[in-house]
């Protein structure tokens, strides 16, 4: 946690702050319910990184906006 993520658009630049990460099943949409804050960045990928194919979990990241 505490690393950063960056990203631009056409318009500006981003920056954010890992908060947390989790280890989810796929059909765990809580990690996607709308945050208090409207800065926040939610990254979802397929775990583990190395399964080939539909993996049976997710890694959900949670970053705050600086």
């Amino acid at each position: 946690m505490g690393d950063e993520i960056r990203f631009r658009t056409t318009r500006d630049e981003f920056r954010h702050r890992v908060t947390n990460t989790s280890i989810v099943m796929p059909d765990d949409l809580s990690v996607l319910a709308a945050q208090s804050d409207p800065g926040t960045l939610t990254l979802i990928t397929c775990y583990p990184f190395y399964y080939i194919g539909s993996a049976p979990k997710r890694f959900v990241v949670h970053a705050a906006r600086e």
